[in-house]
Parts: C-alpha cells; sequence; structure tokens
C-alpha cells in the first residue's frame, strides 16, 4: 500500500477501509488547488493540509489532515 503524501501529521485518521481513495481525493484536490475534498464514505468536506498550512494555525478539532502537532 502507497503511503500516503502531503496528508498531514495525523495519518491514523485515514479511514483504513477507504484510505486509498481519501489519498487520491486528497493528491487531487491539492492539485487543484482546492480547500478539500468529499469523504467518500460519509460525503462530509474534508479539508486538506496544504489549506490548514495556509490557515496559520491548528482549530484543535481533529482535523484529518492536520499539519500541526
Amino acid at each position: 500500500m502507497d503511503e500516503p503524501v502531503d496528508t498531514g501529521a495525523h495519518p491514523e485518521r485515514l479511514p483504513v477501509a477507504h484510505r486509498a481513495e481519501v489519498v487520491a481525493r486528497h493528491r487531487a484536490a491539492v492539485a487543484a488547488g482546492e480547500p478539500g475534498y468529499p469523504d467518500p464514505e460519509t460525503g462530509l468536506f474534508v479539508f486538506t493540509a496544504a489549506y490548514h498550512r495556509a490557515r496559520g494555525e491548528c482549530c484543535a478539532s481533529g482535523c484529518r489532515h492536520c499539519p500541526y502537532p
């Protein structure tokens, strides 16, 4: 299995059942300059690691792709 690339500091928050699809959606959203993508399981909008970095700080909400420790 490919390791997530640029998915932030919390790979344990990636759903195991949809990990490859989540990683692909994250990469596509980052490449397109989009702030996020719809989660394949829930349909909820998920912000990318790039969005979080541009935001400049952690919101302490436990975001999937949060690049902050």
